[in-house]
Parts: C-alpha cells; sequence; structure tokens
C-alpha cells in the first residue's frame, strides 16, 4: 500500500514567536491518523519561561496567565515531546508537519537549550525521518498556481476541512489530511516510498530557497539569505 494509505503522525506547534532558533514551545499536538481519522493524540500546554508576546497569544489564544497556570515546564513538554517523535520514526512512521523546517528547527533548539538530547541522538545518531511536508510538497508539484501558501490556504485548495486554525491539534490533523490530498491528486508523490519522498523534499526546499533568495536579492536586499536546509536547519555553534 502506498505511503498516504499507511498511518501517519501529524505534528504541529505553536509558539511565541515566527523566528525558529529563538522562539519557545506554547503548545503542541502529536495526532496519529490513519484513513482520515484519529486513531491517537497526545496534546501539550507548556509555561514556555519567557512572556508571551500579545500577537502570539492572539493568534493561538494561550495568555501568560494560563501558560503559567497550567503549562507544564517546557523542558519537560520538549522532551516528552522529541521521545514521542522518535518513536514513531524507530517504526518507520512517516511525522508530517506543515513548513517542517520551522517545527523541527523549533524544537530541536528548545532540546539544546535545556541540555536534553537530540532527535538525531536520540536515534542512535541516525537521521531523523521520514518527514512529510505538504507545504514543501505542494511548492514543487503546483508551482506556478498563485495566491497563498499558508495552511489554510492549501487546505481550500485541496478541499480539507480545516478545524480551529492556530490550534495545534487541528493544524496537526490538517496537514495530515492535506498530505494525502496531495498525493491523490499526483500520482507521481503516491508512488514515491516515505524514504524517497524525504530525500526529494530535501531538494525541493533547497531548489525553493535558492530561488527565493535570488528573488530577495534582485529587489534590493543584496544580502538576503534563505537557509536551504530542510526538515531541520543547522543550529548556531554552543559557545564555549
Amino acid at each position: 500500500m502506498a505511503w498516504h494509505g499507511e498511518e501517519l503522525v501529524g505534528f504541529d506547534l505553536e509558539t511565541t514567536g515566527t523566528e525558529p532558533l529563538e522562539a519557545r514551545i506554547v503548545t503542541a499536538s502529536i495526532v496519529g491518523v490513519h484513513d482520515g481519522r484519529v486513531v491517537r493524540q497526545r496534546d501539550w500546554l507548556a509555561d514556555p519561561g519567557i512572556r508571551i508576546p500579545a500577537q502570539a497569544s492572539a493568534i493561538h489564544g494561550i495568555s501568560n496567565e494560563r501558560a503559567a497556570a497550567e503549562g507544564r515546564p517546557v523542558r519537560e513538554v520538549a522532551d516528552e515531546i522529541a521521545e514521542t517523535l522518535t518513536a514513531y520514526w524507530r517504526h518507520g512512521v512517516p511525522v508530517v508537519a506543515y513548513n517542517a523546517a520551522f517545527d523541527l528547527t523549533l524544537l530541536s533548539a528548545e532540546l539544546r537549550r535545556h541540555g536534553l538530547p537530540s532527535l538525531g541522538d536520540r536515534l542512535g545518531g541516525a537521521g531523523i525521518g521520514p518527514v512529510v511536508d505538504p507545504y514543501t510538497i505542494d511548492r514543487a508539484v503546483d508551482r506556478y498556481r498563485r495566491g497563498k501558501r499558508n495552511l489554510e490556504a492549501v487546505c481550500g485548495e485541496y478541499g480539507v476541512v480545516l478545524g480551529t486554525a492556530h490550534q495545534a491539534a487541528a493544524d496537526a490533523l490538517a496537514a495530515v489530511r492535506v498530505a494525502v490530498a496531495i498525493a491523490e491528486r499526483h500520482p507521481s508523490v503516491a508512488a514515491l516510498t516515505p524514504a524517497e519522498l524525504h530525500e526529494r523534499q530535501i531538494g525541493w526546499y533547497r531548489a525553493w530557497a535558492e530561488d527565493f533568495q535570488d528573488f530577495l536579492r534582485r529587489k534590493g536586499s543584496p544580502d538576503a539569505v534563505v537557509d536551504p536546509s530542510w526538515p531541520l536547519r543547522e543550529l548556531a555553534p554552543v559557545a564555549s
């Protein structure tokens, strides 16, 4: 059976900001999906250890007061998320994350910030994956489609009903359903194994990043740099 007909695991974070090397986890969800149905789910609410900016709270609905009162220490949350994801990877289950380079980089930065083993270390030094990123796949297979590419817009394109946007569980489930819808529309994607699709996305993301960087430089930002790494950006070296 093709990968999109097997169990998939959706993953999403809601955070304090948009820079993955600096932002902190506020909520997270990992959702197991089979045949479009949720078969297991785990959710987290963290106390991120810093104030949640008002603009972030306005998006995901979590206030500083609620995070402090109900959230668990972010160190514990990050550790549990990492253990849950790597357990799926050990069993060969693909993890689906919309704009995976953001969520996985942010999680990895949190792990290092709190002195916890990295995702790769938990896998015995092996690379992480397989990862399925509908954001990266959609840009590659329908490159010239006009319009936005955020999750809401892409759900609309593929006929996927999105629950409450910017709630981690709803976004994680929608990401899985979009991935399946893309595979059903594009047989060339469906025909790949999870490992092949993972490798293909590395190249697709790099090509997009290089094109976008060239565009920004032509438009007046000569020093613009777009990180081409996927599904995980390089973390800055640890200061000695």
